[in-house]
Order: C-alpha cells, then sequence, then structure tokens
C-alpha cells in the first residue's frame, strides 16, 4: 500500500470505483476533508450520469474505517468527511517515524551522482551560480530522504581559453596594466593580482570555502585538467568521429544533436571542450553510478542534446543522464535591480549575498520557485527578521512550537483527542498527512520549489491552530496538542532540512 494516509485512502476508493483515485482537499470546509471527481471522469466511459456513479461511490465509501460521511456536489462530485480514527492513525504515524516520517520511497534504490555548481575558477562564486548550488544541493537532498545513495561533485574547468583569459588578466594588473578587453576586470582581479604566484589554486580555495558555507558539502572534486590528461584518450577510441579541415569531429548529428562537434583541435591538436565531457561521462559510469545529475545554467541549454548524444555514442542509455537547466536570477535593493558580470566586475558574490541576508534567506529564496522560472530576489525583504519573510516565518513555527515542548516538561505527547477535534485541529493533521505525497512528487520531479510552499502552509494552519486554541493547560486536550505540536514540528523541521534551512530552537 501506498506510504501516505491520504493515498492509503485513495486506494482504498479506486478498489471501489475500479478505477484511479485521486484526493485533493476542497477550497472550502463546507466541502469536506477530502474530495475526488473520479466519478466524472469514468461516467462517460460507462454511459452513466456522474451523479449516478458518484452516489453509488459514496454509499460504498461510508463503509470505510476511516470515512464519516460522504455526499455528492454539483455534477458529480464525491465529498468525504473524515472519521476521527484517520486522524488518530494519520499523526501517530508521524510521531512513530519520527524524523525518518515520508521518507525511504525509493524503488528502486539507486546511486546516484549530483554534480553541481561547477563554475570555471574565475572568479568568485556569484549569486547566479549560487542558484544552481541551492537546487542541485536541494535535489540531491530529497533523492537522499527518498532512500538513494547520493554523492555531490564539484566539476572545476580550470583548462581552456576562459583560464588562460583568467591569468592573463591577473598577470596584466601586476604589470601595471589593464587587463584584456575580453579578460576579466572585478577587484578581486587585483588582489590575485598582489598575492603572487598561479592565482588558480587560491580561486579554488575561496570558492570551496564559500560554498561550504553555503551548507553544500562535495563528496569529490574532478579537475578537467587532470581528466584530460588521464582519460579523453580512452573516451576518443569509443567515439564516433571523422577528419575535416585537420581537425577531428564527433558525428554527434547521427546521435540526436543538431550538429557535429570538434574532437581535437586542428589548430593545437588539443582535445575540445566536447572531448572533455565525453571524458568525464564516462568518467562518472565506469564508478558504478546508476544516474548522473547534470544541474546546468540557462546559458548551457544546448548542452542537453550534446550530453545526450554522447551517452548514446559511448552505449549509455540517455534515460540515465539528467539535465536539469535553472533559468537567471535577479536580486533588486530598494527596487532597483542590480547587475551581475563575473568578467566586468559588477557582481554580487555569494559571500556578499550571505552578509546580507543570512545562509538561511539565500539557501530559502533561491529554491522557492522553480527551477524553471527566472527568480526575482527583494534583498531588503529577504533580509528583514519579521513574519513578512516567508523563510522567518517557517522557522517562527518551529520555534514556537520548541519553546511549547521546552515548557511542557515531561508531560506525554498522546495521539487520541479526548472528544471531536476542532477544525484547526483537523487542518494540521490533513496537512502533515500531505507530506509523503509532496516529497515524493518532489522528488521524482526534481522540483524542491514545491518544498517551501508546503512549508508555508503547514505554518499556516499551526499558526492558525495556536492562536485559537490553547495547548498547555489546555485540560484533557493538552496531551492530544501536544502531540500534534510535535507532528507539525517533525514535518516542519524536514521541509527546511530539505532546503538546506536550519530549523531554530529559539528565535
Amino acid at each position: 500500500m501506498p506510504g501516505s494516509a491520504v493515498d492509503r485512502l485513495a486506494a482504498e476508493l479506486s478498489e471501489l470505483a475500479g478505477a484511479p483515485v485521486e484526493l485533493e482537499r476542497p477550497a472550502k470546509a463546507e466541502h469536506g476533508d477530502l474530495a475526488t471527481s473520479v466519478a466524472l471522469r469514468v461516467a462517460p466511459v460507462r454511459g452513466r450520469a456522474p451523479r449516478e456513479v458518484a452516489e453509488e461511490l459514496a454509499a460504498a465509501a461510508v463503509g470505510l474505517e476511516h470515512v464519516e460521511r460522504a455526499d455528492v456536489a454539483g455534477p458529480g462530485f464525491l465529498n468525504l468527511w473524515l472519521a476521527g480514527s484517520w486522524f488518530v492513525r494519520t499523526l501517530s504515524e508521524v510521531l512513530d517515524a519520527g524524523p525518518a516520517f515520508g521518507g525511504g520511497f525509493a524503488d528502486p534504490v539507486e546511486r546516484v551522482q549530483v554534480e553541481l555548481v561547477s563554475a570555471n575558477p574565475t572568479g568568485p562564486v556569484v549569486v547566479s551560480a549560487a542558484r544552481n548550488g541551492a537546487y542541485g544541493d536541494s535535489v540531491a537532498r530529497l533523492l537522499e530522504f527518498a532512500g538513494h545513495s547520493v554523492e555531490r561533485e564539484y566539476y572545476y574547468n580550470d583548462a581552456g581559453r576562459q583560464m588562460e583569459r583568467f591569468r592573463a588578466s591577473v598577470e596584466a594588473r601586476r604589470r601595471g596594466e589593464e587587463p584584456p578587453e575580453d579578460g576579466y576586470h572585478g577587484e578581486y582581479v587585483r588582489e590575485l593580482a598582489r598575492a603572487g604566484g598561479d592565482p588558480v589554486p587560491p580561486m579554488l580555495a575561496q570558492i570551496e570555502r564559500t560554498l561550504e558555507r553555503f551548507r553544500i558539502r562535495f563528496d569529490t572534486w574532478e579537475l578537467q585538467s587532470e581528466l584530460e590528461e588521464r582519460e579523453v584518450p580512452a573516451a576518443l577510441a569509443r567515439l564516433d568521429t571523422y577528419e575535416r579541415d585537420g581537425a577531428i569531429w564527433a558525428r554527434t548529428s547521427a546521435y540526436g544533436d543538431d550538429k557535429d562537434w570538434v574532437v581535437i583541435r586542428s589548430t593545437d591538436g588539443k582535445p575540445g571542450y566536447f572531448a572533455a565531457d565525453a571524458a568525464y561521462m564516462l568518467r562518472k559510469f565506469g564508478r558504478g553510478f546508476d544516474r548522473a545529475i547534470y544541474v546546468l545554467g540557462a546559458d548551457h541549454h544546448g548542452y542537453v542534446g550534446r550530453l545526450k548524444a554522447i551517452s548514446r555514442m559511448l552505449g549509455i542509455d540517455p534515460v540515465r543522464v539528467e539535465i536539469l537547466v535553472y533559468q537567471l536570477v535577479h536580486l533588486s535593493v530598494r527596487g532597483e535591480t542590480t547587475k551581475m558580470s563575473k568578467r566586468h566586475g559588477d557582481v554580487v558574490t555569494l559571500d556578499e549575498f550571505i552578509d546580507e541576508v543570512g545562509v538561511d534567506a539565500a539557501r530559502w529564496y533561491l529554491v522557492s520557485r522553480g527551477h524553471d522560472q527566472t527568480i526575482e530576489i527583494d534583498v531588503d525583504l529577504a533580509a528583514e527578521r519579521s513574519q513578512k519573510n516567508p523563510v522567518y516565518y517557517v522557522q517562527y513555527a518551529h520555534a514556537r512550537i520548541a519553546g511549547i515542548l521546552r515548557n511542557a516538561g515531561d508531560a506525554q505527547a498522546g495521539r487520541a483527542p479526548p472528544g471531536e477535534l476542532a477544525p484547526e485541529e483537523r487542518d494540521v493533521v490533513k496537512r502533515i498527512a500531505e507530506f509523503p505525497r509532496v516529497v515524493r512528487e518532489s522528488a521524482e520531479r526534481r522540483a524542491p520549489h514545491s518544498i517551501p510552499i508546503y512549508a508555508i502552509r503547514v505554518a499556516d494552519d499551526f499558526h492558525r491552530f495556536y492562536h485559537r486554541h490553547r495547548v498547555l493547560g489546555g485540560g484533557e486536550s493538552e496531551s492530544f496538542r501536544l502531540g500534534l505540536c510535535r507532528a507539525a514540528q517533525t514535518v516542519i523541521a524536514r521541509c527546511l532540512d530539505l532546503v538546506g534551512v536550519e530549523a531554530p530552537e529559539r528565535m
């Protein structure tokens, strides 16, 4: 049976209906706790009126253990009112599972590598690359919570023309000259020039410190320069290639891409980026991963066809190669958009962004929208410590519950209410019962933005309950309400962790 209480009930109704049932929460409380439109869907196939099908299903549904009442609305919507036993069972499941509630659903379990950030070490991590990190790390956290074995890797493009321009820019500053027009002009270039030596190692070290501060902990680091030296020859031997104009080309157009790519350049006889990409993919799967996930910015959209073509050429099932492309980030300060350009120096670095808003707000805002949408972040709001700031609002709900539980001392958290549940109590239980489905869909769709949206709803329901009902000193209801608080805290804490945000005990 499915893991969520809502899904289990849907499965029972599916048996009665003879068709898959999806349950949703009605917008209005008077329409019940859950509802389904299955009758509208199956009635035409059966040649019957939808209301007639819905009425038959309603009569059968009240025979289920956890359905108290069922009726039909409109053209054939089935509305359900859940019995008290459903709420007790749901609350018990959360309290029994604790932090593991909603997880462990991976089937089959896979060994997955998520390659994220991977910005050229030509400057500090900027906010646009930070979205890569926040999004990719949240996807990795979701997959780990599902039960997969996940490795996070950073691939340093420390070879090629961009690196040559970077070093040339630093050397120009050391000579007291302006960097080349197509070079790098930021203040950080001046600082590296004053330090002496190869500027790449200190730049790599700074990037790693910044990402550690951002709560992204990589398992492995891969250098393009080392990869080209060790593994490009073996990859080239497996590619479908031909010679033209003094260069060696990969016949990628025959494998689903829109054009062929240079493997060995005619100018210097060295491998091009395509050769390194092929060697890198071969290395990933050679290390035993079942799935390789690449997180790339919008300017790399063309890589989708390219990487899929490489996989086909290497005999790797393209389904095992996922490319997640995220869109741009725009920051506004006092209503004005801040421009970002690593090369020309008018940048907002991740460290500056964290200094301004904190790690929690930075992580939250960078995953709060779908990765296929541009993000507009109001820095003033993100830095505000008030309930107008959504991350603060959700964290405050967690801290408030922690305070209640501290003050409760040794009082036991119960599972069964002393009488009929209040509407606000029902709403909290129904909301936390949605978590297994929300987290499963977020993991499957690689869509961590659903988690902050859901967390806000949990906080909404909890705050509404808290303002209308006394927990401590609530008489016979105290034990049950403590259990309700602990279950809500469990779900909120997990939501925050899945997007890399701390769950504070005090605020």
